[in-house]
């Protein structure tokens, strides 16, 4: 069983307002008791509320449940990039109820799912604008690992052609950012997404390589 699913069947046996003993409940779910205990400091950690202890049992207080509803990736990308636009708000209480809201989400959400591209809201900027019609394309290559043939004009307005294997895909105020590694250069380059002419994928998926990742490109920041 995939741990997103226990988690949701753990939060089943909890819906009733009882108290449930680890044991028990391990017992159900066909897992040891310790991994009861480090799923339910999980839960709370992501916000539920949920009181108990080792030797005791746990409980889920004053619940709010929804029943259950089928989202498609595009609603649930909808949906993350919602929350983190009023997590970036003023109001302090409502930020931190985004935040555990996301990582409840992350919590469940199936094999697959995982976000990917930018933590960062599109504002409105002419910048964002023209790069708009291009993100699709890049979510899709950044989810399914696909190679990118891309048409770029830098901002100096020299046009290249290059092929690259995007990374990450990340909101800097103005201008969406593309971290990609690029097989004309054979290093790490930014491309502003704005500039872009056209995008294509090529129709070759890439494995990660030692070197050519986002945590290989990040590492060279790092404090020694």
């Amino acid at each position: 069983m995939r741990r997103s699913e226990r988690l949701m069947q753990t939060l089943q046996i909890l819906r009733d307002g009882q108290l449930h003993r680890a044991r028990d409940m391990a017992e159900q779910l066909g897992v040891s008791v310790r991994t009861i205990w480090r799923d339910m400091a999980t839960l709370a950690a992501n916000g539920l509320p949920i009181e108990g202890e080792r030797g005791m049992g746990y409980v889920l207080t004053a619940p709010i449940t929804l029943p259950p509803i089928a989202l498609t990736r595009d609603e649930l990308e909808a949906l993350r990039l919602g929350l983190t636009l009023v997590s970036s708000g003023e109001e302090a209480t409502l930020a931190r109820a985004s935040g555990s809201l996301r990582a409840k989400i992350a919590a469940v959400a199936p094999g697959g799912m995982e976000e990917a591209g930018s933590d960062s809201f599109v504002f409105a900027t002419a910048e964002a604008a023209r790069a708009a019609r291009f993100l699709g394309t890049l979510r899709r290559a950044l989810r399914e690992h696909l190679t990118l043939t891309l048409h770029y004009r830098d901002p100096r307005g020299t046009e290249t052609e290059r092929r690259i294997r995007p990374l990450r895909l990340e909101y800097w105020g103005n201008v969406w950012i593309l971290t990609a590694w690029c097989e004309l250069r054979g290093d790490f380059r930014l491309f502003r997404v704005d500039l872009i002419l056209s995008v294509q994928p090529d129709g070759t998926a890439f494995l990660p390589e030692p070197g050519k990742t986002v945590d290989d490109y990040l590492a060279r920041f790092a404090e020694p």
